[in-house]
């Protein structure tokens, strides 16, 4: 009976969340939601007449040892460890985001090489940047939350998080056409934590600096006495200021899923995440000169340039279900829906660029509204075998199709002119009573736009060893852009080929050669007659992967040369408002190494540590500085943590961490040429023949020290940028000059039971 009620309970309120709008019945809700749960958690585990007792493996900062991680199969598409694949992979386990505290995507994925923030825009989203690729694609589960080409909407909570994986460089072959700008650079990938089939109960709150409040749970039961169907259900509450005036955030976050196992050889999995967040939009501070020249003003802490009620609501729905069925010991069936809703409306300040006349300080303020509704769905289905023998040869393969849908409406409003500041004097940051906030006029050219579009893929991946000592990989996929009519459908074949030697059992040296087709573009008209047409990416990678000390330890080093023919770029007017039109921006060169250590070096020491380095080049460009590097690319970033963990004596149950991370400098925009068909430019931006400044590199350290009492409490304390290091996360040319998080501190404590 219990388990119906607790069932029951979840199930509406949920429904109630989804569909309740008002601030105060969620923060009820939310409360009710983590003191609920964990009441009906406690009441489950002493009424439990199921006595389990269910062994877990050890669990690496990379996730469980000699497994393949959880979810990595929904966008590889084949069932090996990440030493075996061809693509070069990272994974960062949900222990390390409990150990780090980490909150946010960038949060975790900077102890990736090679992985950086672009943009926060104003805290609002997180933007991702590999290999000097801007806007690579976030999947939640295999699925994209956001459909924008920039990949600028991504936004989750680390509380449904179990890992955040990485695949570097082009990923065609299991995700298709490049629609996005960093398609070809990669992908990220969060996955959610979903039951375990085990009884266990996890109850926890954070408090922190600028009065961050944040209760959490976690808990899972298995449901029948026949380990058959398993529960699980995380959910965050979290309220918080910030180190600017009027900057706040309120977020409520669940995350329910259900496991079915019929039999020994069928595995139902269905979840869903759901999150409405509410923050102020923070456009950071300005630059006090033209775009060439770096006159950063170091904004005091307080200061804030946008009004008080300034308002960026963001909700997502995302739902999944995805069934495996073993046919024989070596060959299985999956199939797999998800489906993601993602609503975006945002309020706020803009400033305008200012003027050599009043020493740039002087910015006219507007407030400006933007709507955006993006919905995708994406079906996919596989055949797949291990260790298949065929004579001398042993294969380990998957067939596949894959159907994508993106339906998305934007919706843009007239800006109302509001006043003029003074940057460098006090502000006001109440919005005149003449104005309203609450009513906007749409604007007057193509004020609501809709996009339908949709894709599908047919893949097949063959990795044949054919002794221990030599694996071939072959791939090769054939997608297909369905547009609104025949003639603006586009199509596109992306191989995948490569060979990895292995010399002793942990070492793998691989080589391969993998193509990106992108066909977002391919029928934007040019400027001067025709369309732009697809553009193709080409990449070579060669490196070694291996695993040492009975898996605990993975060392990684990866070389790879990618380039990027056919570009283009939007024309701009004057104003620097879109044309409609476009024109071609030549190819785009990329080399770089990637360096990568993660695991245990010692049975209490772990280290996560890492660098890359990538040198992104515009070739053959009418449009942009040949030999320029693209917007917000740094040459060199660095990671490196370590912990240790006490288990003798006095101090044991103690353990303390330390991590240092490095961003190096980036030209704040791309350096364009003198064009005539765009004299203007972004109106934030660089104008045509100005060599963009490099924003300042920095360097943060963090700290945390936490404490295992016996009964299942723990206590960890986060030092998180001790040294007040100012560092900004910009997009210069989108007005956003974000500085990252001042020193700051929060409290954990857990209670596992």
């Amino acid at each position: 009976m219990i388990n119906i009620i607790l069932i029951t309970f979840y199930l509406e309120l949920i429904k109630i969340i989804y569909l309740q709008k008002n601030n105060l019945m969620k923060k009820t809700i939310a409360v009710s939601l983590v003191v609920l749960g964990a009441v009906f958690a406690n009441a489950q585990q002493k009424k439990d007449t199921v006595k389990r007792e269910v062994k877990i493996d050890e669990v690496e900062l990379f996730g469980e040892k000699n497994k393949q991680p959880e979810g990595l199969e929904v966008i590889t598409r084949l069932p090996l460890k990440p030493r075996d694949q061809i693509q070069s992979i990272s994974t960062i386990s949900y222990k390390v985001i409990e150990g780090l505290g980490g909150l946010t995507v960038t949060d975790v994925a900077k102890n990736i090489p090679g992985v950086t923030q672009f943009g926060s825009y104003g805290g609002t989203r997180e933007s991702m940047s590999i290999r000097g690729y801007r806007g690579v694609p976030v999947l939640k589960n295999g699925v994209m939350m956001d459909s924008d080409f920039r990949t600028a909407a991504m936004l989750t909570d680390m509380q449904g998080v179990e890992s955040i994986q990485v695949i570097k460089g082009s990923a065609a072959v299991t995700q298709g056409i490049g629609d996005g700008l960093g398609s070809a650079g990669g992908v990220i990938n969060v996955v959610t934590k979903v039951p375990k089939f085990i009884n266990q109960t996890n109850v926890g709150f954070r408090y922190g600096s600028w009065d961050f409040y944040r209760p959490t749970v976690d808990f899972q039961r298995v449901l029948d006495s026949n380990g058959k169907v398993a529960v699980r259900f995380n959910a965050a509450y979290q309220d918080n200021n910030s180190f600017r005036k009027y900057v706040k955030t309120d977020r409520i976050y669940v995350n329910p899923s259900v496991a079915f196992r019929p039999d020994d050889k069928t595995e139902i999995v269905v979840e869903m995440d759901y999150m409405h967040n509410d923050t102020t939009p923070d456009r950071g501070t300005v630059n006090l000169s033209t775009g060439d020249v770096n006159a950063l003003y170091e904004m005091p802490k307080g200061k804030f340039l946008g009004f008080s009620s300034d308002n960026a609501e963001t909700e997502t729905f995302n739902f999944s279900t995805t069934a495996t069925r073993k046919l024989t010991d070596k060959l299985k069936l999956r199939a797999a829906y998800m489906n993601s809703s993602y609503d975006f409306t945002n309020v706020g300040a803009s400033l305008g660029a200012g003027n050599a006349a009043t020493n740039y300080a002087v910015r006219a303020r507007s407030l400006a509204k933007s709507a955006r509704e993006d919905k995708n769905q994406v079906l996919q289905l596989d055949l797949i075998g291990a260790e298949v023998n065929t004579g001398f040869l042993k294969h380990t393969f998957q067939v596949g199709f894959d159907w994508k849908q993106t339906d998305v409406t934007t919706t843009s409003y007239q800006s109302k002119s509001v006043d003029q500041i003074n940057v460098l004097q006090d502000i006001s940051n109440a919005l005149p009573t003449s104005i309203d906030g609450g009513n906007f006029s749409l604007a007057a050219s193509n004020p609501i736009v809709n996009t339908l579009s949709s894709t599908v893929g047919l893949m097949a991946q063959d990795v044949i060893t054919v002794n221990k000592y030599v694996k071939a990989h072959l791939g090769v996929r054939y997608s297909k852009l369905n547009g609104v009519s025949k003639d603006l459908a586009h199509d596109a074949w992306n191989p995948s080929l490569g060979l990895l030697i292995s010399p002793l059992e942990n070492i793998n040296v691989f080589g391969s050669y993998t193509t990106t087709t992108g066909l977002r573009s391919a029928n934007n008209p040019l400027d001067g007659g025709g369309t732009v047409g697809p553009s193709k990416t080409t990449q070579w990678e060669a490196g070694i992967k291996s695993d040492w000390l009975g898996e605990r330890l993975r060392f990684n080093v990866t070389v790879f040369d990618i380039k990027t023919d056919n570009l283009s770029y939007s024309v701009l007017n004057t104003a620097g408002n879109a044309t409609g039109y476009y024109g071609l921006a030549g190819d785009l060169s990329r080399k770089g190494v990637e360096v990568e250590l993660i695991g245990r070096i010692l049975p209490n020491l772990q280290v996560m540590t890492g660098w890359a380095y990538v040198d992104a080049q515009y070739q053959d460009s009418p449009a942009f500085v040949n030999g320029s590097a693209p917007i917000n690319t740094p040459k060199n970033t660095a990671n490196g943590w370590l912990n240790y963990k006490f288990n003798q004596g006095f101090l044991n149950g103690l353990d303390v961490g330390a991590g240092i991370y490095y961003v190096g400098t980036r030209p704040v925009d791309d350096y364009k040429q003198t064009y005539t068909n765009a004299t203007g430019g972004h109106v934030n931006g660089t104008q045509p023949g100005e060599k963009p400044f490099l924003m300042p590199d920095y360097t943060t350290v963090d700290a945390q020290v936490g404490y295992q009492f016996k009964k299942g409490l723990g206590l960890r304390v986060f030092f998180n940028n001790i040294f007040d290091e100012v560092g900004y996360s910009s997009y210069f040319r989108g007005g956003y000059i974000d500085q990252i998080q001042p020193r700051n501190f929060a409290v954990q404590v857990n209670y596992k039971f």
